[in-house]
């Protein structure tokens, strides 16, 4: 089981970091309680998955790249559920004629699973920022960019 739940934290990486959306909404149940209220106040609540993943597909493909690299998981099956702590280091990337500029999140993950009829899926994550480095605003950058169809990538 903890290969399992291993996967679907590599897939959530990899399905955000290649602007996979079918990857990232692969990971997710049809509902998730998210509480990213340490980084951004108002992103706490329940969300639909396809909406939170669109909310991603507003921002990512505004970036060069990202990595977001998921270490220290620390796996407790409760039967039906489990729970997952895991360290993040998300580096967010732009890449111009201006130079290369850098956002990175350290923080960390504190993830509900449920066992659904496709496998092990994300029915609550929350997000813990510990510290940052570079301008936070290369986010926003990224998505005004997003928003005018100026894609890095995706």
């Amino acid at each position: 089981m903890p290969d399992a739940i291993a996967d679907v934290m590599a897939r959530f990486s990899a399905g955000l970091d290649s602007c996979d959306w079918a990857l990232y909404r692969s990971v997710f149940a049809d509902e998730i309680d998210l509480d990213y209220s340490s980084w951004r106040p108002t992103s706490i609540g329940r969300w639909s998955a396809d909406a939170w993943v669109a909310r991603a597909a507003r921002l990512f493909p505004g970036l060069s790249a990202s990595r977001h690299s998921i270490t220290n998981l620390l796996v407790l099956d409760h039967g039906n559920h489990a729970t997952v702590r895991a360290n993040v280091c998300a580096d967010h990337v732009i890449v111009d004629e201006d130079g290369t500029e850098v956002f990175t999140l350290n923080g960390v993950y504190h993830d509900r699973l449920v066992r659904s009829a496709n496998g092990w899926v994300i029915a609550g994550k929350r997000l813990v920022v510990e510290w940052c480095v570079g301008d936070r605003r290369l986010l926003d950058r990224a998505a005004d960019d997003v928003a005018r169809g100026h894609l890095r990538r995706g």
